[in-house]
């Protein structure tokens, strides 16, 4: 018993000598108050996300990257203390944020980015008539006023009204999602909404075909796209040389920020 009781308290008294670095439970201690601090940092991203590739350059300097399959995973775990900060998208961060007492993004960005749809290369000309939708979307305000209705101070979040006579005769044609990105997609009574939902609705009625949305996880939608399953993926998805290397991007129709999260 004295032997079990030696070895308790000598757990413990390592516990409290290592309590300022790792509190016991496996907490990171490392404070991110700029960029520059990402050296040596655990680091919390959304696999297959921007937010990853540009992360993962950090390893060769002795970051750990953690990836999670949802963004708020990371960002639960930020709060739970495993990882440092949480590299990701400007908006979902701001939704995040609101969500999570404790924690701030920082107000240095990160990085810039292009949001496109994808698009497999084997169909350029799905490509082509998107191309062609969105153009007309953008020059006639369409566009920015679905972002507009999500981002802003005077955001009233009003899902973009499908017309109930649209043509869509042509058939349907499948979007990949992960409905875990607002306000871009969300679910909202067990339907995706959102930005992209948005543009996506009004490109297909452009186009005559009716929207069905598939949920997946983000790191998915490349290879759905690919293979088939789907016909385009718009996911708050960045244009990236090493995606480009096995899917075709439509014209940018937004441009948005990486950032990121830190405990306050």
């Amino acid at each position: 018993m004295k032997k079990v009781l030696s070895i308790v308290l000598a757990a413990v008294m390592l516990c409290t000598a290592a309590l300022a670095f790792t509190s016991c439970g496996g907490d990171t201690a490392k404070k991110i108050a700029s960029v520059d601090d990402l050296k040596g940092a655990v680091i919390g991203v959304q696999t297959g996300t921007t937010g990853d590739i540009y992360a993962s350059d950090y390893e060769e300097e002795g970051s750990k990257i953690e990836r999670f399959s949802k963004g708020a995973d990371a960002v639960l775990a930020l709060s739970q203390g495993k990882v440092d900060c949480v590299i990701i998208d400007n908006e979902p961060a701001k939704a995040f944020v609101e969500e999570n007492q404790g924690l701030k993004i920082l107000d240095e960005p990160f990085e810039k980015e292009d949001y496109a749809i994808c698009v497999s290369k084997d169909n350029a000309d799905l490509t082509k008539k998107i191309n062609k939708a969105l153009k007309e979307l953008k020059d006639d305000g369409t566009v920015q006023k679905i972002i507009d209705n999500y981002i802003g101070s005077d955001a009233k979040k009003e899902h973009y009204k499908a017309n109930a006579k649209a043509d869509t005769s042509k058939g349907e044609l499948h979007m990949a999602t992960n409905a875990a990105f607002p306000p871009y997609e969300y679910t909202e009574s067990d339907a995706v909404v959102g930005i992209d939902a948005d543009i996506a609705q009004a490109i297909c009625e452009k186009l005559g075909y009716k929207l069905v949305i598939d949920d997946m996880e983000f790191d998915s939608i490349i290879t759905a796209v690919q293979s088939g399953k789907a016909d385009f993926g718009m996911a708050g998805m960045t244009v990236t040389e090493e995606r480009l290397k096995s899917i075709d991007f439509t014209d940018s129709y937004t441009t948005a920020t990486q950032v990121i999260i830190v405990k306050k």
